[in-house]
């Protein structure tokens, strides 16, 4: 992955939001590799929403700079309706550049609620690798 000219700020350097944009692309890539593309989900009438961002920076990224993006499950609710996801983004030298923790759930498109997601769905989450302070987050569902 690169960052681009879109992705820059007045400073030249990757803006916040190019951050969390490249965060949530590499998410629903993780979901549409393994069985829920956006097809699916307008299928199922779920999808899933970030109710919560924290955005730490720790190394500036340039144009056209050469970026790795990982995916991680940093919590999970025991029946899978909130959930945790931590990205890091690398700069090309290996170096951590930012760390994204996203808290988020499922959203019924026609309900307009949270709602747990069906027993595969919540084992694709599960097959996530964990980070090392995961935690059992409270249910999303009243």
């Amino acid at each position: 992955m690169m960052a681009g000219w879109a992705d820059m700020d007045f400073n030249s350097h990757m803006a916040n939001t190019a951050f969390l944009g490249k965060a949530a692309d590499v998410r629903m890539l993780f979901l549409a590799e393994n069985g829920y593309p956006m097809s699916e989900f307008r299928r199922l009438h779920i999808g899933p929403v970030v109710m919560k961002d924290e955005l730490s920076y720790y190394r500036e990224v340039a144009l056209l700079e050469q970026i790795t993006v990982t995916l991680a499950l940093a919590g999970l609710s025991e029946d899978g309706s909130r959930w945790q996801l931590r990205s890091e983004i690398f700069r090309g030298d290996g170096k951590l550049a930012a760390r994204i923790d996203s808290v988020g759930g499922w959203l019924d498109l026609t309900a307009r609620k949270l709602v747990t997601p069906s027993p595969a769905l919540l084992a694709t989450w599960r097959s996530l690798y964990q980070t090392d302070d995961h935690q059992v987050l409270p249910s999303s569902v009243r």
